[in-house]
């Protein structure tokens, strides 16, 4: 094969972007270098082929086998991990970190060589949409400042040239991202300024709005925007919905369902002021970045990235319906359910939104449930039309879905919120139990063994900037103004890699463990309602042994020893220890609580230190954390209108859990007191009720009684009159001086309202119902849903209550 056949063959699929048939080039190429073809030619173009053919294919990862072969690298890239994720950038750094065993002058040799030809290769081809050899320049460039070269201008010089050749495209940015990072501070003042001035921002062009797009990303890639100061920040927010609008011409004769030219500066100008909220807590920046993507909705309703955002900026600010309602419209389906789920459902499982939460784990569990069963006939069918690698990839991707974490998490899920919405029964908490076998398939699930194997398949890259996983939010955080571009990219890439061996791993094996104690709590605590009945049963030593075995388990898993756990719960109970170290697992100390309480009623001997059996120390201990953990919310609950990232969540989590949990067992126990049918034969021991636990029981049925009103006096403080809460959130947008929150809506509402036909007739009818104080008002009517929502779960819990509270009083007198 000659060198111009060679070429001409990989220019020829390269035009057509045809990756399939690249890709068989590119094998095919490699294929010559195995075999010992090793011509210069070959030598030099497997280089240049891999290293082209990569930017089009795999962009990072395999373009470094050819500089490796290159410069003889040991070059070992990490395989991808089902369970883990990398951040590029930095996986990218680590594989070329190895030096080489050549000396400087055959790798610059080497170098110098690949450079000529892929300069022959620039001269012979002068189209704008062939990038490679421009990127294999940088590339190269990028080599020779990592062999001992730091002082290279060259690379600068190269990445100048590629962003004024191809700053017009939109992956113009993100093919340089790895090389911006070596940049220094100057010379990143100095790329900025050649990119400014290699258009004109006045003129009104695709290229030049791509051009300017290009200029955004630089900066936002490079994290300048933690240096500038607030005022500045401000401008380049209003300069980017500004572009946006004057830009919409441009977008007149597309299809609706098309993509515009310029949606990427919403998403920009949005995340700015979500950053300018992090600085200054000021909640017109936030209320500000969500105006601008219901905007940018208005003019088109089919940007998913918009709605993405705006379900996290929803969630963090308490309005969650809203956040449900644009996680709908996204319509997401099949395999997407596995990825995407994490953006809501997450916010939802702690929210009293019980019934729309169970829909969506059911919705999911559907498409697995599904899918599970129909891969065998997908791996047949791939077997009788002989792709045989279709075969592979099916099973792969079967066994992949079958040990999701997602999967394992979401069954647990399901069965807990099915317990949550009938939790005011304890017949249907039965029949749901009985269904599940009693929750010893959820256990056996959760062994060490199977936890092992678990793949994790979220999308993490799709979250905003501010919440990387979804157990992490930057914007609970104070704001560190010494942080660098370097040390927050480093932060983000531990969270994303961190989230399987992290929290997330330990919450899912704790979740899988409660409905079977649940059903170990209410049944086991029966027979020690009535003093005549024996100790020592079989079937309660069996039940207390199990209880036992997994409260330790389930103490391992907020990272506590069964010992250390429970001497915890009793120092906070005892006012020994504060609240606040509880959290993060507040509600899972809680919960553990109210288990010991079971645990100590079926087991023959007291399970509390210092105390014997008759006492009734752990109902009060129960109580008491309870009562100091809610209370210590609602001391810290603020207005949930002017107070993004309130503790109500955290509330309905406390109602919803750890209190249904204990209702469950005070109405076993208020059971157990029924008649039982027959009487006692005469002469035989009678059924006495077992006072002192009845008076124990009586004082904490007052007690969850007493916490809920008070739970529900806080939250009815929080609802406000429509208008008056309307008035609220408008006042943090009537900023009128040059600075501070409240321009970049003015000049929405300006927009909508100077909308004509010269911006095009359907973008102009699509913003004549645009509102900002229509969008304040959705607002306002989803938080009032929210809290209503879960003072209708404390009224139901309230009513179980006052009923258990008149039978206590009939028994005890």
């Amino acid at each position: 094969m000659s060198q111009k056949h060679f070429l001409s063959m990989f220019q020829f699929w390269s035009k057509r972007k045809s990756m399939t048939l690249l890709w068989k080039f590119f094998l095919e190429t490699w294929d010559l270098f195995l075999e010992g073809r090793r011509t210069s030619f070959v030598c030099r173009d497997v280089f240049l082929l891999k290293r082209v053919a990569i930017c089009l294919l795999l962009k990072y990862t395999r373009r470094f086998w050819s500089l490796g072969c290159l410069l003889e690298h040991d070059v070992n890239l990490p395989k991808p991990s089902t369970g883990e994720h990398t951040c590029p950038s930095c996986s990218v750094d680590s594989a070329l970190s190895n030096k080489t065993s050549l000396d400087k002058e055959l790798v610059e040799s080497r170098l110098t060589s690949a450079l000529s030809f892929v300069q022959s290769l620039q001269e012979n081809n002068s189209s704008d949409c062939v990038r490679g050899p421009h990127l294999a320049k940088i590339e190269i460039e990028r080599q020779r400042c990592l062999n001992g070269n730091p002082d290279n201008i060259k690379l600068m010089e190269a990445l100048v040239q590629y962003l004024h050749r191809f700053g017009h495209l939109s992956c113009s940015a993100s093919d340089v991202e790895i090389y911006l990072h070596m940049l220094s501070n100057n010379e990143i003042s100095e790329l900025l300024d050649e990119i400014t001035r290699s258009f004109d921002a006045s003129s009104i062009s695709v290229n030049t709005l791509g051009s300017t797009i290009t200029l955004f990303k630089v900066q936002e890639l490079l994290g300048t925007s933690f240096t500038k100061p607030t005022s500045e920040l401000e401008g380049i927010a209003k300069r980017m919905v500004d572009t946006f609008y004057k830009n919409l011409p441009l977008s007149n004769y597309l299809d609706p369902q098309e993509s515009m030219y310029g949606e990427e500066l919403l998403s920009m100008a949005s995340s700015i002021l979500v950053q300018l909220y992090w600085r200054t807590r000021d909640l017109g920046y936030l209320l500000e970045a969500i105006l601008i993507l219901e905007f940018g909705l208005t003019v088109r309703k089919y940007v998913w990235q918009y709605k993405v955002t705006l379900v996290h900026l929803y969630s963090y600010l308490g309005a969650l319906p809203l956040a449900h309602k644009w996680y709908t419209t996204l319509e997401v389906k099949n395999i997407l359910l596995e990825s995407v789920l994490h953006h809501i459902l997450p916010q939802m499982l702690n929210s009293p939104f019980l019934q729309q939460t169970a829909d969506l784990v059911k919705d999911y569990l559907k498409f697995m449930d599904d899918h599970l069963k129909e891969s065998a006939d997908l791996t047949c069918l791939a077997y009788r039309h002989r792709t045989y690698s279709k075969v592979i990839e099916f099973v792969q991707f079967k066994d992949r879905l079958h040990h999701s974490m997602q999967y394992l998490s979401a069954k647990s899920d399901s069965v807990m919120l099915h317990l949550k919405q009938k939790a005011d029964s304890l017949d249907e908490v039965e029949s749901i139990l009985e269904s599940v076998s009693h929750g010893t398939k959820l256990v056996e699930l959760s062994n060490e063994d199977s936890m092992v194997d678990l793949t994790f398949n979220e999308d993490l890259d799709a979250r905003p900037w501010w919440t990387p996983t979804s157990s992490v939010n930057f914007l609970s955080e104070p704001f560190d103004e010494s942080s660098t571009p370097a040390s927050y990219r480093a932060k983000m890439c531990k969270h994303k890699s961190n989230e399987k061996d992290g929290l997330k791993l330990k919450d899912v094996e704790r979740k899988s463990l409660v409905p079977r104690l649940v059903y170990l709590s209410t049944h086991g605590c029966v027979s020690f309602l009535r003093e005549s009945e024996s100790n020592g049963a079989s079937s309660d030593v069996t039940a207390s042994g199990e209880m036992k075995t997994l409260l330790d388990k389930y103490a391992r898993s907020i990272g506590y020893s069964f010992d250390d756990a429970l001497n915890f719960v009793l120092g906070i109970s005892y006012g020994k220890k504060a609240v606040k170290d509880l959290a993060p697992d507040i509600v899972s100390w809680m919960n553990f609580a109210v288990f010991i309480n079971a645990w100590n009623l079926c087991s023959n001997v007291s399970v509390i230190p210092g105390t014997d059996k008759s006492s009734p120390n752990s109902w009060w201990i129960v109580d008491n954390l309870v009562k100091i953990c809610i209370d210590e919310q609602l001391a810290d609950t603020n207005q949930i209108l002017t107070s993004p990232g309130s503790n109500i969540p955290l509330l309905a989590w406390m109602v919803t859990e750890p209190i249904s949990w204990h209702l469950l067992v005070i109405q076993s126990c208020m059971r157990s007191m029924a008649p039982q049918g027959k009487k006692k034969k005469k002469g035989g021991p009678s059924e006495r009720p077992n006072t002192p636990h009845l008076q124990a029981i009586r004082s904490s049925v007052q007690c969850m009684t007493d916490t809920l009103q008070r739970v529900q006096k806080c939250l009815s403080e929080q609802m406000k009159p429509e208008e008056q809460a309307l008035d609220m959130l408008v006042s943090h947008l009537q900023g009128t001086g040059a600075e501070g929150p409240g321009q970049i809506a003015r000049i929405l509402d300006e927009s909508a309202a100077a909308a004509s036909s010269e911006i095009g007739g359907r973008i102009a009818h699509s913003l004549e119902p645009w509102s900002r104080a229509g969008v304040m008002r959705r607002i306002v009517g989803a938080e009032n849903e929210t809290i209503a929502e879960l003072m209708k779960i404390c009224t139901s819990k309230l009513k179980l209550l006052a009923s258990a509270s008149a039978s206590l009083s009939l028994v005890l007198h």
